[in-house]
């Protein structure tokens, strides 16, 4: 071991022929498309963190071979090796560079975006070198402190004993500072930013004056209390006469409830609160009840809530609670517990109510959520506690990849389709659908209860698992999904890297993929699961341009504010 660790050592002193070639093979290969398009800026972080990871892989399995003493090339031919070494990495590198515009234009013309016609790869170069070198004096600076722990322990113990302390004493002490103080620190003040954020009273959003709002003057909830992803919520909403002008119809105004973070103290408390005022509002009575559990900031998609309103002319009834402040990867980093229980304890007392009334006189209720939202909606209910009195369905969109019975439901799909559009059996309970509709091979009749999964190939929210670091995952073999390029291709640790990379900008896709999931897509969606009566298919297709105008032209509240 010790002479696993010197050679190690001498690999650190200056810069390590095997560990440039590995590290230039990542970065070549990090240039490659993934799923979401990179800005020149982006593209060189991950380049430089790569090279750094593939530097030190490079490092390791020199130390390796020279610890296990397998024989060396020396003299002449080492010197001729390492040019003809060099001459290749430098060969694919530039090869790399000059075809990585082509690379991105392939994921951005599956998008239909415009194409770049350049990635700036010398900026992109300098920057992942800056990026690379600051990670490797970080790492040669933890090393030297290895270095000098173990020799201050080697006149009182073996020294193989103090190699093996002083790197476990480096270890903690290294865990201790990021767990203790960077990370703690980041998370606390990030969560105060969040709510400071959330608190905020934005005056061009007044308190609504109608009583039948959430909200307003008579309502049980403050408006102050909804926080500014619930007041952006309860404002977004479609009133009666926008739904009749458009459907020529008598339309009703939709109920929506929404509890902030302050309403209660205990997720039951919220719940009990948010129930009673979707009681006041009479939410009971409309045809149609969604419980819609929100993202991380709390935060609901008005993409999913409207077209559903203008489906049933108004009739629909929804009901959403906060539970945390914190975007939805940093929630399910820090407070995982925090939206399961939240959802949970809102299920619970909505549909206990709703079980009590009478079965002629009730609302259907379905269950709805995107991204963090879909996974903690997923895991409110257990399919035991609801069979004397089955929910009509549910749709969930982009769930998070984690998710147990998307998981499960992807896993046990038909052999003949593929990973990200899957059929499961007749498709008479769970049905998956993308921009094109629903997967080929579903049956035509629907069972009780009716499940929509509305997932996008090119989500990497949905798709990433952490067996792309070893394993080539399914949704990359052909057939591939609509929205991905065509020059994707897996390599070992570098694509589940560039996977997470995506998974951070995957709402800066443009609607429609990625994870920005579209309106008309989501109506698609609740037309299988809350399907409604005198529309004709022309119909279908106004409404979809329609929703999709408020969209792209920022003629609807909410939608500005995306993500969470």
């Amino acid at each position: 071991m010790h002479a696993f660790v010197l050679a190690l050592f001498r690999g650190t002193s200056s810069f390590c022929a095997t560990g440039l070639t590995f590290g230039t093979l990542f970065f070549a290969a990090a240039l490659t498309p993934s799923l979401i398009p990179r800005t020149h800026i982006i593209q060189g972080i991950l380049c430089g963190l790569v090279f750094a990871i593939g530097y030190g892989i490079g490092v390791l399995f020199g130390a390796l071979w020279r610890y296990l003493e397998l024989p060396e090339i020396r003299g002449r031919k080492r010197a001729i090796l390492k040019i003809g070494v060099g001459i290749i990495c430098l060969v694919v590198t530039l090869a790399a560079l000059g075809s990585s515009a082509a690379w991105q234009n392939s994921i951005r013309a599956a998008m239909d975006m415009p194409s770049v016609p350049s990635v700036y790869p010398v900026t992109l170069t300098a920057i992942a070198l800056a990026v690379f070198l600051t990670l490797l004096a970080i790492s040669r600076i933890l090393i030297r402190l290895g270095q000098y722990i173990s020799s201050k322990m080697h006149p009182v113990m073996p020294r193989r004993v103090a190699n093996v302390i002083a790197a476990s004493v480096t270890a903690f002490l290294i865990w201790t500072i990021a767990n203790g103080l960077l990370i703690n620190t980041a998370f606390n003040s990030l969560d105060a930013s969040f709510k400071r954020y959330d608190a905020l009273m934005e005056p061009d959003r007044v308190q609504p004056s109608s009583p039948n709002k959430t909200g307003s003057a008579a309502s049980l909830i403050d408006w102050r209390d909804l926080g500014r992803a619930g007041r952006e919520y309860i404002a977004s909403a479609p009133t009666a006469v926008e739904i009749s002008a458009f459907t020529g119809r008598a339309a009703m105004e939709p109920v929506r409830v929404y509890a902030g973070l302050n309403v209660g103290n205990t997720p039951q408390a919220r719940a009990r609160q948010a129930l009673e005022e979707l009681k006041r509002q009479r939410g009971f009575e409309r045809s149609v009840l969604v419980i819609a559990v929100p993202t991380g900031t709390g935060w609901v998609d008005p993409s999913a809530m409207i077209g559903l309103e203008y489906l049933h002319d108004g009739n629909v009834a929804s009901i959403a609670m906060q539970y945390s402040y914190l975007n939805s990867p940093l929630s399910l980093l820090f407070q995982p517990e925090y939206g399961i229980e939240s959802a949970r304890a809102l299920f619970e007392t909505v549909y206990e109510y709703w079980k009590s009334l009478p079965v002629d006189e009730r609302p259907k209720i379905y269950l709805h959520g995107l991204s963090l939202g879909a996974f903690n909606s997923q895991s409110s209910v257990s399919l035991f506690e609801i069979l004397d009195a089955p929910l009509n369905g549910a749709v969930w969109s982009g769930p998070p990849f984690p998710s147990p019975l998307w998981r499960s439901m992807t896993r046990n799909r038909n052999p003949d389709s593929p990973e990200w559009l899957p059929v499961v059996r007749d498709g008479a309970f769970v049905r998956f659908m993308n921009q094109n509709g629903e997967a080929p091979g579903n049956g035509t009749e629907w069972g009780v209860m009716r499940t929509v999964y509305l997932q996008y190939a090119s989500d990497a929210i949905v798709f990433f698992d952490s067996s792309v670091f070893y394993r080539e995952p399914e949704w990359m073999k052909e057939p591939r999904g609509p929205d991905v390029s065509a020059d994707l291709r897996w390599y070992p640790i570098v694509t589940a890297l560039q996977l997470v990379v995506d998974m951070a900008f995957a709402d800066t896709a443009p609607m429609g993929h990625g994870h920005v999931y579209a309106p008309e897509h989501y109506l698609d969606a609740w037309r299988e699961v809350a399907s409604a009566e005198g529309w004709q298919s022309e119909d279908i297709d106004r409404l979809k341009q329609y929703l999709r105008h408020k969209v792209d032209e920022g003629n609807a509240e909410g939608f500005e504010e995306r993500g969470g």
